[in-house]
């Protein structure tokens, strides 16, 4: 086993900071780690062709903008996005945004 500092990758990662591939040495699944500052706007948030994630929230509260609309997303709530789908994230709120995403393939994808 080992213990990845997601935390302090991200923040060297310009915020954000994918635990896949390269560290795991599988294409199964992959977690990303984000930070949001405050008044940072337009985090792109999409798993890609053949990917579906669900995006969890656990500090503060964004903004998203896509296609289908804009909702608020707070703290402990989360969403479900597969393939192209896209979102904006916005952080408006006085203090940092921290979100988690559980990535993995859609079925019948490989790489």
């Amino acid at each position: 086993m080992k213990i990845y500092n997601v935390l302090d990758l991200a923040l060297k990662h310009n915020g954000e900071y994918v635990l896949g591939s390269a560290d795991l040495h599988t294409h199964a699944c992959y977690f990303i780690y984000g930070v949001l500052n405050s008044g940072e706007k337009g985090r792109p948030i999409k798993p890609g062709k053949g990917h579906e994630e669900i995006v969890c929230l656990i500090q503060g509260e964004v903004l998203l903008r896509g296609d289908t609309g804009t909702f608020s997303l707070k703290q402990g709530r989360a969403f479900y996005l597969k393939g192209e789908e896209t979102y904006l994230m916005d952080n408006s709120g006085k203090d940092n945004a921290v979100y988690v995403i559980s990535g993995g393939h859609s079925e019948g994808h490989m790489h």
